[in-house]
């Protein structure tokens, strides 16, 4: 699968690689099994209740009961990416997530959307309970979902960022998440209580824009490429309106030694 480039605030442009298909399935596979599982587990559960209680409980109770335990499989993936920074269990254990357009972190809506429409993941779910819970009715519901199963598949095939059709109402994309570092591969640092803050106006940037920063000075470090540095560093002091005469590299540095303090102040 490609990489797609998204261009941030400060005009400079993040790398992202696309989550493969094949990996994508894989996930989904995980996240089916997971469900399958749990709807084995409780029916086996409201079985044996069925059985214990069959005189004392109506039949629209049996029926309620039936829709709270089957609750979690409907959901699962809404609160899995809500709480999860965009992954559900199959995503964590092959490494992809999803974020907006922008390449950050989704909101609870655009989690909710990508949820509603997803509805093509449901299909096999739905057989499975219409034959453990003799809803067979609802495999009325099939036509809608492979309707839009064919669709998703030809959204994935076509569109270059691969999005389904819960994506583009969304505006989300599922990415390949970064592995997780050491410590100084993150933005923080440990700071001393004494340390006096230089650029207030940085707690105006987001966690991202600081992470962009601390991404630009590792490269320049690594590559000895000065030149991404200065521009980064005068397109910051334009959209913080700073004046100073410090090098664009000891800027930038301060900048992150700013904030990290400031954080933690907060």
């Amino acid at each position: 699968m490609g990489k797609i480039l998204i261009s941030t605030g400060f005009n400079i442009d993040l790398e992202f690689e696309i989550a493969p298909f094949h990996t994508r399935m894989i996930a989904w596979i995980i996240d089916l099994m997971l469900q399958v599982f749990y709807i084995m587990i409780v029916y086996r559960v409201y079985g044996a209740a069925a059985g214990i209680y069959a005189g004392n409980i109506s039949g629209y109770d049996m029926w309620a009961l039936q829709l709270i335990i089957l609750l979690p499989v409907f959901t699962y993936h809404f609160f899995c990416e809500l709480f999860w920074n965009g992954q559900s269990v199959g995503k964590k254990l092959l490494g992809i997530r999803v974020v907006n357009d922008n390449g950050g972190k989704a909101s609870p809506g655009q989690y909710m959307i990508r949820w509603l429409l997803r509805s093509s993941d449901l299909s096999i779910p739905v057989i499975i309970i219409a034959v453990v819970f003799g809803w067979f009715g609802a495999l009325k519901a099939l036509l809608i979902t492979g309707l839009m199963f064919i669709t998703d598949l030809l959204l994935v095939a076509l569109n270059k960022k691969s999005k389904r059709l819960g994506d583009l109402a969304a505006g989300t994309l599922l990415i390949k998440a970064n592995p997780k570092g050491n410590l100084e591969d993150t933005i923080f640092m440990d700071m001393n209580e004494a340390y006096v803050p230089v650029f207030n106006q940085v707690m105006r940037l987001s966690d991202r824009d600081v992470n962009i920063i601390k991404s630009i000075l590792d490269t320049s470090r690594k590559t000895g490429q000065k030149q991404m540095v200065e521009n980064t560093s005068d397109r910051v002091k334009k959209a913080l309106g700073i004046e100073t005469a410090m090098p664009a590299s000891e800027f930038l540095e301060t900048l992150l030694m700013d904030y990290n303090f400031l954080a933690t102040k907060e």
